[in-house]
Order: C-alpha cells, then sequence, then structure tokens
C-alpha cells in the first residue's frame, strides 16, 4: 500500500474523530437535533468545498501539464526536423508530469543546438566572406535561413580550411614572386610604370588580390623581368667576353685591365653603357694595331687546329690565315673563322678530349715499348722495372678498351651528321690501324736488325775462340729465323771432345757480352731458349692484339731476367 493511501485512510479516521467530538460537545452543551443536523451540515460543507477545490487545482494542475506536453511535443517534432535528427520516442510507459518534464528538458537541449549551429553557420560565412574577397572566389552556397545539419557544417567548415590553406600558400607565393621582381626591377634600374605593378611593389601585401588570374600576371611579369635580365646578362657577358679577347690581342697590360674591373661583374644599366664603352675603345684600337690582332687570331687559330686535330689540307684550306695583306677584310675573315672553329670544337668536345686520351696513352705506351727493348734496364735494382711492367700491362688493357669506346662514340656521332669524323685528315679508326700498324713493322724491322746483329757477333766470338782450343770447340748456337709464332731452330756441332767447363763458360760469357741481351741468335747451356714473336697483322679486334702483346711481353721479360742474372753472376 502506498504511503498516500494509508494517509488517506488516516485523514478518513481523523475526520471521524473529530466529527465524534464534535457530536461529544454538542451532547454535553445540549444542542438541539435540529442544530447538530444544521452544524453536520456546515462541516460537511467545509469539508466538501476544500475537496472541491483542492480537486479543481489538481484538475487544472493536470490540464496544464497537458497542454505543455502538446506544446513541447510539437516545438520538439520541429526541432527535430530543422535540426535534421529523429524524433524524440518516450522509452517506455511514463505519467504526465514526467513525460511533460522529458519533453521540456529535450526541446530546451534541441534550442541549445540550433542556437550554435546558427552562430557557428553566422561565423564560418563571415569567414568565408572575408576568404573570398582575398582570393576573388564566390561565396559558399548555403542557405543561411535555415538550420544547417552537422554534415553541411562540417563541409562548411572543411571549405573555409581549404580556403584558408589556399591563402597561405598563394600569399608565400605572392610574397616570393614579389620579392624576386623588386630585385629583378633594382637590378634593371626600371621603376612600377603601370597601376598592377605600382599595386605589387607599393602596396600593403595584406591587401594584395590573391586571385589566380593576379599570381598568373605576377608570374608574367616576372617571367618578363627575369628575361630581361638575363638578356642583359647575355649582352653583358658577351661584351666581357669581347672585352677578354681583345685585351689579349691588343695585349692590353695590367694595370690599364685593372681600370674597368669594377664592371666585369654585374648587369646593370650603367654596367651594360661602360662595357659597350670599352667595346668601342678596345675596337678602335683594333682597328689601328690590325697586324697584330690578326697574328694573335691566328696563334689562337693554330690551338684550335691543334685541339681539332686537322690536317695540313684542312689547314691549307683557310688561305687567308697566309695572306699579310693585313686590312679590315681579312680580320674579318679570321673573325668568322675562330668562331666557327670555336664553335666546331665545342660542339665536338668530348670526342677531341677522348682522341687526345688516346694520343696520350698511345705516346706513353710506344714509350714502355721502347724502354722495354733496352737491356740496360735490367740493371735497376730500384724496383722499377716491376713497377713499368705493371704499368706497361695496365695499359695495354685500357688502350684497346679506349679504342672501343671511342669507335662506338664516333659511330654515334657520325650516323647522327651523316658524315665522317676525321683526325689528322684520316677517319679515326683507320688512323688508329695505321698507328698500330706501323708500331708493328718497327717491331719485326728492330726485331730482325737485332737477330743480323746477334748472329754476326756471335759468329765473330766463335772464330777467334776457335784457335785457342784447336779445333776442339763446340760451336755457338746459330738460329734461323722461325715462322711468327714459332720456336727458333738451332743447329749446333761439336768435334767430339768436351770444352772445359770454366772454358766454356767463358765462351758463352763472351757472347753475352757481345751481343747485350739474349735475343733468338745464341743462349747459353743453363738459360731456356726464348720464343721469338710477330705479329703478322692488325688483329681483328685490338683486344686479340694486346693479348698477344702481353704474352710477348711477359716472354721477353723473363728471358731478359734470365741473361741479366746470368750477366751479373
Amino acid at each position: 500500500m502506498r504511503r498516500s493511501e494509508v494517509l488517506a485512510e488516516e485523514s478518513i479516521v481523523c475526520l471521524q474523530k473529530a466529527l465524534n467530538h464534535l457530536r461529544e460537545i454538542w451532547e454535553l452543551i445540549g444542542i438541539p437535533e435540529d442544530q447538530r443536523l444544521q452544524r453536520t451540515e456546515v462541516v460537511k460543507k467545509h469539508i466538501k468545498d476544500l475537496l472541491d477545490m483542492m480537486i479543481a487545482e489538481e484538475e487544472s494542475l493536470k490540464e496544464r501539464l497537458i497542454k505543455s506536453i502538446a506544446i513541447c511535443q510539437k516545438e520538439l517534432n520541429t526541432l527535430c526536423s530543422e535540426l535534421h535528427v529523429e524524433p524524440f520516442q518516450e522509452e517506455g510507459e511514463t505519467t504526465i508530469l514526467q513525460l511533460e518534464k522529458d519533453l521540456r528538458t529535450q526541446v530546451e537541449l534541441m534550442r541549445k543546438q540550433k542556437k550554435e549551429r546558427k552562430q557557428e553557420l553566422k561565423l564560418l560565412q563571415e569567414q568565408d566572406q572575408e576568404l573570398c574577397e582575398i582570393l576573388c572566389t564566390p561565396h559558399y552556397d548555403i542557405d543561411s535561413t535555415s538550420v544547417p545539419s552537422l554534415e553541411e557544417l562540417s563541409q562548411f567548415r572543411q571549405h573555409v580550411a581549404t580556403l584558408r590553406e589556399t591563402k597561405a600558400s598563394r600569399h608565400e607565393e605572392f610574397v616570393n614572386i614579389k620579392r624576386q621582381i623588386i630585385l629583378c626591377m633594382e637590378e634593371l634600374e626600371h621603376t612600377p610604370d603601370t597601376s598592377f605593378e605600382r599595386d605589387v611593389v607599393c602596396e600593403d601585401e595584406d591587401a594584395f588580390c590573391l586571385s589566380l588570374e593576379n599570381i598568373a600576371t605576377l608570374q608574367k611579369l616576372l617571367q618578363q623581368l627575369e628575361m630581361r635580365k638575363s638578356q642583359n646578362e647575355a649582352v653583358c657577358e658577351g661584351l666581357r667576353a669581347q672585352i677578354r679577347e681583345l685585351w689579349d690581342r691588343l695585349q692590353i697590360p695590367a694595370e690599364e685591365r685593372e681600370a674597368v674591373a669594377t664592371v666585369m661583374t654585374g648587369s646593370k644599366a650603367k654596367v651594360r653603357k661602360a662595357l659597350q664603352l670599352e667595346v668601342d675603345r678596345l675596337e678602335e684600337l683594333k682597328m689601328q694595331n690590325m697586324k697584330k690582332v690578326i697574328e694573335a687570331i691566328r696563334v689562337e687559330l693554330a690551338q684550335y687546329w691543334d685541339q681539332c686535330f686537322y690536317s695540313q689540307e684542312q689547314r691549307q684550306a683557310f688561305a687567308p690565315y697566309y695572306s699579310e695583306d693585313y686590312t679590315e677584310n681579312l680580320l674579318q675573315l679570321h673573325d668568322a673563322e675562330i668562331v666557327q672553329l670555336r664553335n666546331y670544337y665545342e660542339v665536338h668536345k668530348e670526342l677531341f678530349e677522348g682522341v687526345q686520351k688516346w694520343e696520350e696513352s698511345w705516346k706513353l705506351f710506344l714509350e714502355f715499348e721502347r724502354k722495354a727493348s733496352d737491356p740496360s734496364r735490367f740493371t735497376n735494382r730500384g724496383g722499377n722495372l716491376l713497377k713499368e711492367e705493371k704499368q706497361r700491362a695496365k695499359l695495354q688493357k685500357t688502350l684497346p678498351k679506349l679504342e672501343e669506346e671511342l669507335k662506338a662514340r664516333i659511330e654515334m656521332w657520325e650516323q647522327e651528321h651523316s658524315k665522317a669524323f676525321v683526325v689528322n685528315g684520316q677517319k679515326f679508326m683507320e688512323y688508329v690501324t695505321e698507328q698500330w700498324e706501323m708500331h708493328r713493322l718497327e717491331k719485326e724491322r728492330a726485331k730482325q736488325e737485332r737477330l743480323n746483329t746477334t748472329t754476326v757477333s756471335n759468329a765473330t766470338a766463335n772464330s777467334s775462340i776457335r784457335p785457342v782450343f784447336s779445333g776442339t770447340v763446340c760451336r755457338s748456337p746459330m738460329s734461323r729465323l722461325p715462322p711468327s709464332g714459332s720456336k727458333p731452330v738451332t743447329t749446333s756441332t761439336c768435334s767430339g771432345k768436351k770444352t772445359p767447363r770454366g772454358l766454356k763458360h767463358g765462351a758463352n760469357k763472351e757472347n753475352l757480352e757481345l751481343n747485350g741481351s739474349i735475343l733468338s741468335g745464341g743462349y747459353p747451356a743453363s738459360a731456356p731458349p726464348r720464343r721469338n714473336f710477330s705479329i703478322n697483322s692488325v688483329a681483328s679486334t685490338y683486344s686479340e692484339f694486346a693479348r698477344e702483346l702481353s704474352k710477348a711481353s711477359k716472354s721477353d721479360a723473363t728471358s731478359r731476367i734470365l741473361n741479366s742474372t746470368n750477366i751479373q753472376s
């Protein structure tokens, strides 16, 4: 039982006691029955009026609650629709009072959300308007009269954030371009002469409209200024190059050059003007010193001819080089030729440097070959012999490789230019083949000369020894010139008696001293025969030639070291 029900029963009991008490009082007083009845009616009326009043008040409360529920429900539905949220649903059964309270609370919450969204929308619209004015872009399209949804607000926030990033990026780009424009204008000594240029240079950076069109115009302006600056720099650099060339040709002293050193850098208008004045002065001097200038150009021409490996016919093709009529026309011809030759060298510089590298390597290779055929090098005990052999072996590997690289590059160049690449008047690879063939022929000639010298020396030595031993000595071995790549064929005769060991050794020693080095003509008894090596023709590839040459070199080196050991002993 509820406490309210218990309290109601207690009220009834209390009322019953009060009525009983009244009846007792009336009985003691002696109030007649009709008056008792009247008095009881009065009590009843008071109680009934009080209860009716209380009931009326509670009914009024109920009506107000019901009315409030209806109003809240209606407003809540409207708010839910505006805020784009699901309608409010009361969970389970509840009393009128609780329902009214819940609905009222929910309405207040919805009102707060609506207010916050409207405030944020207004703030975003203000920010959007400010950014759009700076970036010159249209405003964000959103209905400001309705309550935005959470998704719409999120998209609006993202849009404003993107605008901020765009503004920051464009502002940074604007500042950088502006700085470069100011530097270019200072370099060009250019004063802003249009309203746009003045807005860029003179106006406040924050007031500049950062539209795509303005940024594009800024970039175009910068490109124009940089182009003018580059043209000025190119003109000034050309003037400087012309000045240096004229200085060298006219042999201008250093102190006179120092007088214009201040304008040898920079490209401002005053610098360009000073450079032009110096060129004009030097041109006038050039006309006054025509012969001296032409001779200076000829020296430079000769240097380029050497660097471009011009043949004598190519050099003689420029007839003005040999003219002694020093006129302005002759100077112009020399100027045109040196420009053409200089450009030709710059275009083919890598190839010419490669050919020069081969020339240097080839000269070093021939030097090693010359030292390898010199018997006196075996008396050097300082370690140079081993060092030279290593360098020689390394060069025999790198030289053919360099030739192959040049061959590939030259073939590619000839395909691109549809003409032959010539060195000293002939194709480079023909020139290389010719050098190898000349080297081979020279080696064969030198070998034949050493062979003839050795044969004559051995014959002379044996004939001088023969009387001492009364016909009982062994003849020094005589060798025939073998076919290429074969061992020497040695023939020897002896009278039958053995030569005493000491005398035999002495005879061999004498032959060695006469010959200077062991060749295919004669060998001591303790030394193995040495192979003669000859190259029949230029190898099909330079690598094969190098391997054959390396084998021959190693064989030569081994024999010479053995001979040197015997000689020293």
